[in-house]
């Protein structure tokens, strides 16, 4: 399975950027998403940007690889407000229901 990992571009270059990734960086090829400005977020497979993203996405996909590394680390208790926007979503939808 290949998971996208949102990262915050730093530096550009043709072609490329060196993006922040859990306190280090990387460089990513942009060739599929073009030249980007610092600041963006990019949703980035196997050191390749596939799509840029909001800074919310990005806040919302990390929150969701936090919860399934705390799950596969043996500690799923305390997951639910890594998935907040979710269960909001659900709430309200219950009560559009009724």
């Amino acid at each position: 399975m290949c998971m996208g990992l949102p990262m915050q571009i730093a530096e550009t270059g043709a072609g490329y950027a060196i993006c922040d990734y859990q306190g280090g960086r990387r460089r990513i090829d942009t060739m599929l998403v073009g030249d980007q400005p610092a600041g963006t977020w990019l949703l980035v497979f196997i050191d390749a940007a596939r799509e840029v993203i909001s800074a919310d996405d990005a806040g919302r996909i990390t929150d969701a690889l936090s919860a399934l590394d705390a799950v596969m680390s043996g500690n799923p208790a305390n997951i639910d407000h890594l998935f907040a926007d979710i269960i909001e979503n659900s709430a309200a939808n219950r009560k559009d229901a009724n």
